[in-house]
């Protein structure tokens, strides 16, 4: 028996908006069920993070005290109790630490008169782009210190061309390596100006200071301290 056409829309009616309820229904079921479980994956995600850090922070603090250890025997002259240590931080994936153990190693080198072997090694830190830029410039200047006598002059001044600027914080090492070896290339000029520069640097070391005044004066640059500032 055929519905009345009021009745019939009435019920088409109620059947769509059953059909919309289930549809709706539906999609907040599924949607639903994907940001509950984009939450849990974004705490699970924060956990994970929190813990990285916390590991981070105590890994962090194992190696400084491991690497606070080995200073230690190096200052009392136990070299082979602490070069496992250094052997190992000089691995270790913390710039900061991996860094100050290969110095150690390097100036262990040093110690030994291994001169060549310690070169290498400032050299290698100094060409690590992965440390932070004072630890590879504290090399470079470790590394000239040692080769100065074996380079040509102009291969110090082109080495040190970035560091021997007034207001760096290598300035008086590298300013009075690069001062000699303008002297050595015979321009006296050139080495005059930069001592004078050295030695009126208040940030320089005093013993630095110290030699520039005097190189400064034999090369007729005025290099004299003001009153009130004195040099030693």
């Amino acid at each position: 028996m055929a519905l009345p056409p009021a009745t019939d829309k009435a019920f088409m009616r109620e059947v769509d908006e059953e059909l919309r309820r289930d549809q709706v229904a539906a999609a907040a079921k599924r949607w639903g069920l994907i940001v509950i479980a984009a939450v849990v994956a974004a705490l699970l995600a924060f956990g994970g993070w929190l813990y990285w850090q916390n590991r981070q922070a105590a890994q962090a603090g194992v190696e400084g005290e491991q690497l606070a250890a080995a200073y230690d025997q190096l200052q009392a002259n136990q070299i082979k109790q602490a070069e496992p240590t250094l052997n190992t931080l000089a691995a270790s994936d913390r710039d900061g630490y991996r860094a100050l153990a290969k110095l150690a190693q390097a100036d262990l080198l040093l110690g030994k008169n291994d001169l060549k072997g310690a070169a290498t090694k400032f050299a290698a830190i100094a060409a690590d782009a992965s440390l932070g830029q004072p630890f590879r410039d504290l090399a470079t200047i470790r590394r000239t210190a040692i080769e100065f006598d074996t380079l040509p002059p102009a291969q110090v001044v082109e080495r040190l061309r970035p560091l021997a600027v007034a207001g760096n914080p290598w300035f008086g090492s590298a300013g009075e390596m690069t001062a000699i070896a303008y002297l050595r290339q015979n321009r006296r000029d050139l080495a005059g100006k930069l001592f004078g520069q050295v030695a009126k640097a208040e940030e320089v070391p005093e013993s630095i200071r110290q030699r520039a005044v005097q190189m400064a004066g034999l090369l007729g640059v005025d290099a004299a301290p003001s009153a009130g500032t004195p040099v030693s």
